[in-house]
């Protein structure tokens, strides 16, 4: 290991020591305790949440959320769903109403959250746990309290809380339950006070003045118990006994009552806000808790309050006390925390000072080898300077020995062309040739223009790259220039129907223009419109100035079939050839006319949009400003091949003239039928011109024609080529030589691509022969001939009277698996009299019309003939090897009767079956 390693690896083992002794504290679990109270207006329940908050500052680990509901059931269940979205660990709820809430509690206990019920009880079983007193005891208690005070006799007014509340209903069942053995005590009136010392204030006011005979009353909480005292002091009238129920040690609470003598006693009713905290703590920790937890009670009158109080201020100081010194302890542990830091950041500091001084002492040590190695590496550095100017001064004589080469050799490509093109067009306008001499020599013609257009776009792209293209600019009428070159499309446009015009607002706009180059650009953009716009559109050029009349604006607009946003980015991209298979060209004529207008100074663009058209536009600017001196000339400029322009950008363009074929009026039974497969329009028809006289020419120009033609027709043999629109040609073949009603086709693949590999992925995808461009045509017409004999010869075999079982062929797998089902099957039916031709198709799973095509092209028999055949076989073997009578044997082969399978076999063999029996 390197010193800088060592450095490394003890840096962050220290400081990986010190994280982890920061973070040991924090390995402790922490829990989250939701706690949902229904109210928090009166001193019991803010007595509950301080015992909770007292009990929680022993357990660090425990945080507390708390919500409160302000009475409202409604609002309590969304804080409930509030509390479960945070993830509580545990739900503390003291519900408003025991209805409503019941869902919501159930809910959570189902999903898996613990839950403990505390005061107030729920309409269900499905919580955790429940924490309070027993109302209905103390309910019970109060009413046996009220009977001792009253000696038995006396009326009484009830107070009680929401009717709806757990605590309420069964306080209120206790308390009647406790005068069933005492029938002087009556419960005069029923007050619902709902828990708050104003509605209970209000409500008893109303019906004071009816009841002046009252001896005691009972209030299910404390202050609806002050509450009744005030009333009575009020009215002047004399206070009746009255009993509370809580006994909070607080001010204004139920022991000061008691004490004060406001009110005469009150029930013990604790809230147990500690108790629920230290199930809550057992809940989560896996320890044992008890279900209900019922808290005691008793009851505080003149004889014990005063004991009570003590006790509770006692409990009140020491927990002062305790929170007294919680919060010295936290102070002491910031304090602690704080030096614990300071100590961390100050080793830290030092092991960082430290790894910083041997990085330092290594890195120098380091830097002298490295400027030791920068001073080899820099003589290295200028030897290879020296070697690499001494080689681009080669390579660039080279460049231009390449350059010269390359002009030379397509001015020498362009002497033969011409040598050619001169004879050629002189024997096209002999009207002697024969059709088939006119057809060759016009497919000749206009292949050696293509070879003439693509050799003239090569020698101007060389031109341009070596910067040897000049421009030799003049003023001239650009309106006239464009409408010179339009008069070139003119008989095209009327032969396919195109409405071809252009439109200016200009008599006469000069501009400065290379008119050898310009109409290049123009010839180029309107060839492809032609291409790409069908019979019955139209072109439209535009010639104007800019709005600014800066420029001069040359707009080619055509309604084809545009193209799509991806090809319109690269439209001008070298060699780029679009999406359309059918339309494919060289890639260079767009990539030529951007050059060609940046030597201008201008611009092209082009918009369109697939299936509604293209436009291009070119932008030049007016005057002679924008040209340096030695692009301008002062001679008027002739375009010099103009002529040859118009060839080889028109040449391809106009509609097929369709003549009749001599030959084709007389009419031939031809034998095989040949599907070509090609995408090349002139090759597809240059094939079917050879090969016609002899078979029947089917075509198609794309894979999915192909295939729709090959399973409709069922062709004797296929010529494909590799490069087709659609499906290539490897795909196409490997669906035909894998679905059992072609597989038995021979296929010839044609391609332009001559290496080994393509050769054999295309024998791989079970092709028969495989053949390369340019190819010959008689060895084409005799490896037709050859596959097509080879298939009959073994249609021979297949129909030759030798025992199924004894017979060899060399089918693919497809064609011998449907030979040998298909005679099987005729074999394992010879005796069915019924069987027929629908049986067979619904056995092998193709159509009628399938069948008979396939039996036909494998077996050279019909369907029919084949089942008949086999059926006499049959016979003939039964005749020579079993003693079975004539009849037997009819029925046996599926006739109907002996007399007509005699009559047939008869016809057969020439001989009927007794006498073949017989011999």
């Amino acid at each position: 290991m390197s010193f800088s390693k060592k450095y490394y690896t003890s840096f962050w083992i220290i400081l990986l020591f010190f994280i982890s002794g920061c973070n040991l504290q924090s390995a402790h679990k922490r829990y989250l305790i939701g706690f949902s109270q229904c109210v928090e207006s009166d001193a019991w329940r803010k007595t509950m949440l301080e015992e909770m908050k007292r009990e929680l500052s022993f357990h660090p680990e425990a945080k507390l959320i708390y919500r409160q509901a302000d009475g409202n059931s409604q609002k309590q269940i969304d804080q409930v769903k509030e509390l479960l979205s945070q993830r509580v660990d545990i739900l503390i709820i003291s519900p408003n109403e025991a209805d409503p809430l019941t869902p919501i509690v159930e809910e959570a206990f189902n999903t898996g959250t613990p839950v403990i019920v505390v005061d107030r009880k729920i309409s269900s079983t499905l919580f955790t746990a429940y924490v309070g007193g027993d109302n209905y005891q103390i309910g019970k208690m109060a009413g046996e309290y009220a009977a001792s005070l009253l000696k038995g006799k006396g009326n009484i007014i009830e107070i009680t809380g929401l009717p709806k509340s757990t605590p309420a209903i069964e306080r209120d069942s206790g308390f009647v339950d406790a005068f069933k053995n005492y029938p002087g005590l009556r419960i005069v009136k029923k007050v619902n006070g709902e828990w708050y010392k104003q509605k209970a204030k209000e409500e008893l006011s109303k019906i004071v003045d009816s009841y002046p005979d009252v001896n005691l009353v009972f209030a299910h909480n404390d202050m609806m118990a002050y509450s009744a005292y005030e009333v009575y002091k009020s009215k002047g009238s004399p206070k009746p006994q009255i009993i509370g129920v809580d006994g909070l040690p607080c001010n204004g609470c139920g022991m000061q009552f008691v004490s004060d003598k406001l009110i005469t006693a009150t029930m013990l009713y604790p809230t147990g806000g500690e108790e629920a905290i230290r199930i809550a703590l057992q809940i989560l920790n896996k320890e044992n808790f008890k279900k209900d937890n019922i808290l005691k009670t008793t009851v505080l009158d003149s004889t014990n309050v005063r004991i009570m109080q003590l006790q509770a201020t006692k409990v009140m100081s020491q927990q002062q006390s305790i929170e007294r010194q919680k919060e010295m302890l936290e102070e002491q542990g910031r304090i602690y925390r704080n030096q614990r830091t300071f100590l961390y950041i100050v080793v830290s500091i030092l092991v960082l000072a430290l790894f910083l001084g041997g990085i330092t002492f290594y890195s120098l040590r380091e830097n002298r080898k490295i400027n030791k190695k920068l001073q080899l590496q820099n003589l290295e550095i200028s030897d290879q300077k020296n070697q690499l100017e001494e080689m681009s001064a080669k390579a660039q004589a080279a460049n231009e020995a390449k350059v010269a080469f390359f002009t030379n050799i397509s001015h020498e490509f362009r002497t033969p062309l011409t040598l050619i093109l001169g004879p050629l067009e002189e024997l096209l306008l002999n009207n002697k040739n024969q059709y088939n001499q006119i057809q060759n020599l016009n497919l000749i013609h206009k292949n050696v223009i293509r070879l003439l257009r693509l050799i003239n776009q090569l020698m101007d792209f060389r031109k341009i790259e070596v910067d040897k293209m000049r421009l030799r600019a003049s003023e001239n009428d650009i309106v006239a220039f464009v409408s010179d070159i339009l008069q070139s499309y003119k008989s095209i446009a009327q032969k396919r129907n195109i409405d071809l015009r252009m439109f200016t607002n200009e008599r006469k706009l000069d501009v400065w223009f290379d008119v050898n180059m310009l109409d290049k650009v123009i010839f180029n953009l309107l060839s492809n419109a032609f291409k790409f716009t069908k019979d019955n559109g139209y072109i439209h050029v535009y010639v104007n100035k800019s709005e600014n009349g800066r420029e001069a604006i040359i707009k080619v607009e055509d309604n084809g079939i545009g193209m799509s946003e991806n090809v319109v980015k690269s439209a001008f991209d070298l060699f780029f050839q679009g999406e359309y298979d059918n339309y494919k060209g060289s890639g260079l004529g767009l990539a030529l006319s951007k050059d060609l207008i940046k030597l201008h100074k201008g611009s092209i663009t082009v918009v369109s949009e697939k299936w509604k058209g293209t436009t291009f536009e070119i932008h030049l600017s007016l005057g002679n400003g924008h040209l340096e001196k030695e692009d301008m000339t002062e001679i008027e400029v002739v375009p010099s091949v103009l002529y040859e322009d118009e060839k080889v950008y028109t040449l391809d363009l106009g509609a097929e003239q369709v003549v009749k074929n001599e030959i084709e009026g007389i009419k031939k039974n031809k034998e095989y039928s040949i599907l070509i497969i090609e995408d090349n329009a002139e090759l597809r028809s240059f094939l079917k011109n050879k090969l016609q006289s002899e078979y029947e020419i089917l075509e198609a120009e794309n894979g999915q024609s192909a295939l729709q033609e090959a399973f409709n027709t069922v062709p004797d043999l296929i010529i494909c080529d590799v490069v087709i629109p659609g499906k290539d040609g490897l795909t196409l073949v490997n669906i035909i030589k894998t679905d059992i009603r072609t597989s038995h086709i021979p296929i010839i693949l044609l391609t332009g691509q001559t290496n080994i590999e393509h050769q054999i992925e295309g024998m791989k995808t079970m092709a028969d022969v495989y053949i390369t461009k340019p190819f010959n045509v008689q060895f084409l017409e005799h490896t037709i001939k050859s596959l097509l004999s080879n298939r009959a010869m073994l249609k021979e075999h297949f129909t030759s009277e030798l025992p199924a079982n004894l017979k060899t062929q060399t089918l693919g797998k497809l064609d011998k698996k449907f030979v040998s089902e298909f005679t099987s099957l005729v074999e394992s039916n010879l005796s069915n009299e019924e069987f027929s031709v629908e049986d067979i198709c619904r056995s092998v799973g193709v159509s009628r019309v399938q069948l008979y095509r396939k039996v036909k092209a494998l077996l050279n028999l019909n369907v029919n003939d084949y089942i008949l055949n086999t059926r006499l076989q049959k016979a003939k073997y039964l005749l020579q090897h079993e003693e079975l009578s004539i009849s037997e044997i009819a029925y046996k082969v599926g006739f109907s009767s002996p007399a007509y399978f005699s009559t047939v076999f008869k016809s057969k063999f020439g001989v009927t079956p007794k006498a073949f029996k017989e011999r």
